[in-house]
């Protein structure tokens, strides 16, 4: 945990978020990450996501079972799904959604989207349906090949 906080600080001096993530199997730090939003201009290059994409690089594997994200604060929605698709063992955090609201990164109402049946998206998402809809997955489904994940 020392380390993923220890990023974060070194992040905000470099010009990233305060946010940092560690990859670890057993006692060994497979890979780090720190907040690149603003830095790569990446919406997506949260701490935890930068880690895993990393982990995954230097394991050579897309599933990252038989390891434990490590981050400073409390992984978002989107980060916390990355890590479900990555098979971490486990996710633990040390601040939470409110400490980085009080440092302005609030984020709690993607929280309540997920949570609230009834809550109204910022972003309108509705499903247009067409007649090849799956089409794709028909050539999933007949690649005698194919990754399963």
């Amino acid at each position: 945990m020392q380390e993923a906080i220890r990023l974060a600080t070194e992040s905000v001096a470099a010009g990233g978020g305060p946010f940092g993530a560690v990859v670890g199997r057993g006692s060994e730090i497979v890979a780090t990450g720190t907040n690149t939003v603003t830095t790569s201009l990446d919406p997506t290059g949260h701490a935890e996501v930068t880690a895993i994409r990393n982990a995954c690089r230097a394991l050579g594997d897309f599933k990252l079972d038989g390891c434990v994200l490590v981050t400073s604060c409390e992984p978002c929605p989107m980060c916390m799904a990355s890590a479900l698709w990555a098979r971490l063992d486990r996710v633990l955090y040390s601040a939470d959604r409110n400490d980085a609201a009080g440092a302005g990164f609030d984020d709690r109402a993607f929280y309540e989207l997920f949570t609230d049946p009834d809550a109204v998206w910022p972003t309108p998402v509705r499903r247009l349906g067409t007649e090849n809809r799956t089409a794709p997955f028909d050539a999933w489904l007949a690649k005698s090949d194919r990754v399963e994940y």
